[in-house]
């Protein structure tokens, strides 16, 4: 077994990476609030298997903040502009510290309200959007949030970087069981899945990105731009979802559009601050129907989507969410694995 097979099998305990997670960003500059929110959603993406979003990203944060891109000590100004929503001034902190808070906020509306919707300005790349969601999920609520980005990814049939990955994630509360959680970015794979796979020396899947001239390419060290999801024939789907989520986390916060952040990751090392934005919508399912009704119903859905007929014995179908709590459950007795440049920037190799 070689070296790097080594370093790549090597995992550790949640506490651990926690620890030293934190200990970075707060050396970095970040105050106490911001670096545990950030470590909290890079836990949640390491823990279900999100490596790309995970704690790998923590060197990333802290260069930022050195740099000054990111402000260590936001002050977030919250604004109620109707019965059933909100704007939040993110100050250009961790985009983690004002998502969480965004999706806190909307909760509370919407114990109000039935509805909560609250979006989020001149704020920073929040990590996993999952986090959030299922953090309203956790509440009681459906939770809905989004977030735009750096221009990555290329319109259907273009050239050029347009639309950032803008994910869009959902969860929803299942009683006596984990929540029901969608957390899909709208380009074929999130960039930093790039950069992970450029860590590890590994060949890309097909078909999910290109190089400078638009050509496809596997090559982790080539690929300049994502494509959107839906691939070469239906990527106009994807672009389409892109733009929903500009739409939402952009135009209606009063943040900036895509193809005009400046980059994160500027070769020139010519740090700009980005002033993107996010979205958090949460809704009370009591306000619409019993909650006993709820509960049943998204019971009897998912009883019956998990016992569908499959085309394969040994694929069963699963639910969103479902495979990546069995992978929090297995991560929790074995330890969660870390990429090589992440292990040396932690200190724990």
């Amino acid at each position: 077994m070689s070296d790097r097979q080594r370093i790549e099998e090597l995992r550790f305990s949640a506490s651990l990476l926690e620890a030293r997670a934190f200990e970075a960003l707060t050396g970095a500059g970040a105050n106490k609030e911001s670096a545990r929110a950030a470590t909290r959603a890079m836990l949640h993406a390491s823990s279900i298997g999100v490596d790309s979003h995970g704690f790998r990203l923590t060197e990333f944060y802290a260069d930022s903040l050195r740099s000054g891109q990111i402000n260590g000590t936001p002050s977030l100004k919250i604004k109620r502009t109707a019965a059933a929503s909100a704007t939040l001034d993110a100050d250009n902190g961790l985009g983690h510290r004002a998502a969480y808070a965004g999706m806190e906020l909307a909760c509370e509306i919407a114990r109000e309200s039935g509805v909560g919707a609250v979006g989020i300005a001149h704020s920073t790349h929040y990590g996993a959007a999952g986090a959030y969601a299922l953090a309203g999920a956790e509440a009681g609520f459906i939770a809905i949030t989004t977030t735009n980005a750096d221009s990555l990814v290329a319109l259907h049939g273009g050239t050029i970087r347009f639309h950032g990955t803008n994910p869009i994630a959902v969860a929803a509360p299942v009683s006596g069981s984990a929540p029901w959680l969608l957390d899909m970015a709208t380009s074929a794979i999130p960039y930093n899945r790039v950069l992970l796979y450029r860590s590890l020396q590994r060949e890309l899947p097909p078909d999910v990105t290109a190089d400078l001239d638009g050509v496809p390419t596997r090559n982790p060290d080539l690929a300049e731009m994502l494509t959107p999801l839906g691939g070469r024939d239906f990527g106009f789907k994807g672009a389409g979802l892109a733009g929903l989520v500009t739409i939402l986390s952009a135009i209606l916060t009063g943040a900036t559009p895509d193809h005009l952040v400046p980059p994160m990751n500027p070769e020139d090392g010519n740090w700009q601050r980005h002033d993107i934005g996010h979205f958090c919508l949460a809704i009370d399912p009591e306000r619409f129907v019993p909650r006993a009704i709820y509960d049943a119903l998204m019971s009897q859905y998912l009883s019956g989507l998990r016992g569908s007929p499959v085309a394969r014995p040994d694929a069963p179908i699963l639910a969103p969410g479902d495979r990546e709590w069995r992978v929090k459950e297995e991560r929790g007795r074995l330890g969660i694995p870390v990429d090589p440049d992440t292990a040396k920037f932690l200190k724990l190799v």
